[in-house]
């Protein structure tokens, strides 16, 4: 299954773990700490970090899919999880993590 050709659902049903286990390996970067999907993105500046967050604060919005992200001078923490599954992980996490690292290669080069 290609994530970046996938559209967030409206209604998500959380994932079993062995669906997370095979997910994971497509969202590079990304880990599951206590049942959230997260990742650090590292930027040179704070105007890169910036940009960064702009793109993606448009890309979850077309997903209608949105993280809790924490942003610092040089940091943008993304953390997924889906709230109307029970604070679960579900396809729209994976979904909306493999298309932040689009973003993140395409504005770095990474």
């Amino acid at each position: 299954m290609n994530l970046l050709e996938q559209k967030c659902a409206h209604s998500a049903e959380a994932l079993p773990e062995a669906d997370i286990t095979a997910l994971l390996p497509q969202v590079a970067g990304f880990a599951v700490h206590g049942g959230v999907l997260c990742r650090d993105f590292a930027f040179a500046d704070y105007d890169e970090t910036l940009a960064f967050v702009n793109a993606l604060a448009w890309m979850v919005r077309q997903e209608d899919h949105h993280p809790e992200l924490t942003v610092t001078y040089k940091n943008c923490i993304v953390k997924w999880q889906t709230h109307s599954a029970g604070n679960a992980l579900t396809l729209n996490d994976f979904i909306c993590a493999a298309k932040a690292n689009a973003l993140y290669a395409q504005r770095c080069g990474a």
